[in-house]
């Protein structure tokens, strides 16, 4: 169906999280605005489907969501009137050890500081006053560029540990192995090495997330999410339009302004022609970070962890140490494909049923490889996860298997399997694509992805803070040109 209009206030091009972030936004204030997606599923990166076998509802991107539930932007919106449910795993974050020993992220602090030995008040010292601190500064910390003033005491203490590379900061704040593990496989979230920054800020921003909001599911899965989003435009009189690839700015309606839920290169391809050579060099220039090979899995049984309590958690961060995690995620910026990877698990439907038959269930994980890499982990991801739970490949009945250079296919933005929307190095987190930001050199058209700040991660404040800024041009100007 095309749209219903010759013309709007707004036309948002991609049906993420940030896209109809975007368009909510706008929509809130009365103006018109229709949403283009080139699928035929909205979501983006919070999108489900069937992807073994049938009855098994797989995310084909995210599953857990400490940033949506922490979003000062979602937070504001109905989004349980839409039918949106989150699901609190009993705890969200495990990490074994060879030993059969694991360290449990708690929501507790207090809890989780008592599984740590010897560094049980190193991390009580660490985690309790930033816990303390995260509602003065949360929304400085997801906004551009991290503006921490209005709160300067806990604003500087967070930007004083935040500036340092994760390596550092483990070896500052623990002393034994567990607890900087657990440190390192928070950290690696980041997909930067664990020695550059600011891979330390996200160490911190992640691991207070775990105390302050959890890491939980979307009933149903990470559609729900999206659907949610879309439910809410449309009550507010916003358009959707699915099936409509904009390869340029022409196929477009007209409209007072423009957004783009798109990464640099796609943005190059749209707007190019117009955009001036200064603009499209940095966009050229713009980094993409490392890819992921991702596998989703029907299981028999739930994964049998050697440890048990680790079936408490919603997801759980693979690599054994500090030192071996830090190895594999420098080996992949070198070009490489580590023999042991950092492999991301999360495993649903011990909390989720609802996404698998009865008595089924289903999982998947990620391991990073070089941007672009064609790859297949499959073989060396398992070998990750029988370490810590032997016997899962006994669980298996069906496996789905997507390389790097094919993430693409099934989301454009993820280009080479970048699930970021470019590499979160210090320079790229903050000025994100550019020194413009959401900003570009075309006065009616924005860019609003994860390659704008506060960058990756399901939380709809790209899209949020774009619209802002466009209103903000909006008003100062008197009304802007149609494109």
């Amino acid at each position: 169906m095309p749209p219903s209009r010759s013309e709007y206030d707004a036309v948002v091009i991609g049906s993420g999280p940030n896209g109809l972030s975007a368009a909510i936004t706008i929509a809130r204030t009365g103006r018109s605005v229709v949403v283009l997606e080139a699928e035929n599923q909205i979501g983006g990166g919070a999108r489900s489907a069937e992807l073994t076998l049938p009855g098994f509802i797989h995310d084909l991107c995210s599953t857990a969501h400490p940033m949506a539930v922490s979003s000062p932007f979602f937070r504001d919106l109905p989004l349980a009137d839409h039918g949106l449910e989150w699901i609190h795993p009993a705890a969200p974050v495990a990490h074994p050890l060879d030993d059969g020993t694991a360290v449990i992220g708690e929501r507790s602090v207090g809890l989780t500081a008592a599984s740590l030995g010897r560094d049980e008040e190193n991390y009580r010292d660490l985690m309790t006053p930033l816990v303390a601190a995260w509602p003065q500064i949360e929304k400085s910390v997801l906004s551009a560029p991290l503006s921490l003033a209005r709160h300067p005491v806990a604003g500087a203490r967070f930007a004083w540990m935040a500036m340092q590379s994760a390596e550092k900061l483990a070896a500052r704040h623990f002393r034994d192995a567990p607890a900087r593990a657990f440190f390192a496989g928070v950290a690696a979230h980041s997909a930067l090495p664990l020695n550059r920054l600011p891979s330390g800020a996200f160490a911190l921003v992640l691991g207070i997330s775990v105390h302050v909001a959890g890491w939980p599911f979307a009933r149903g899965g990470s559609q729900a999410i999206a659907d949610a989003l879309a439910s809410y435009l449309r009550t507010l009189g916003g358009e959707i339009v699915i099936g409509t690839r904009v390869e340029s700015l022409e196929q477009i309606p007209p409209a007072r302004m423009i957004f783009c839920d798109v990464t640099p290169r796609q943005l190059l391809r749209i707007a190019g022609p117009r955009l001036p050579g200064k603009y499209r060099r940095d966009l050229e220039n713009f980094r993409y970070g490392p890819g992921v090979c991702k596998i989703d899995w029907a299981l028999d049984v739930s994964i049998p962890w050697k440890n048990a309590e680790c079936r408490r958690a919603g997801a759980l961060h693979l690599g054994g140490t500090l030192e071996e995690i830090a190895l594999a995620e420098r080996a992949v910026w070198a070009g490489k494909c580590p023999e042991k990877p950092f492999v991301l698990v999360t495993q649903p439907t011990l909390f989720d049923p609802s996404r698998a038959p009865a008595g089924k269930h289903v999982a998947w994980a990620y391991g990073r490889v070089p941007n672009n890499s064609n790859f297949d982990m499959t073989e060396r991801i398992e070998n990750q996860i029988e370490r810590f739970a032997p016997g899962f490949r006994d669980c298996i009945l069906a496996r789905h298997t997507v390389i790097a250079s094919r993430m693409s296919e099934h989301n454009a933005n993820l280009v080479g399997g970048d699930i970021t929307g470019g590499a979160q190095n210090l320079g790229q987190l903050i000025n994100r694509p550019n020194w413009r930001r959401y900003r570009t050199p075309l006065k009616n058209l924005y860019i609003c992805s994860s390659s704008t700040p506060p960058g990756g991660g399901v939380h709809g404040m790209c899209g949020q803070l774009a619209a802002l800024t466009a209103l903000a041009d909006e008003k100062s100007v008197g009304g802007r040109s149609k494109a």
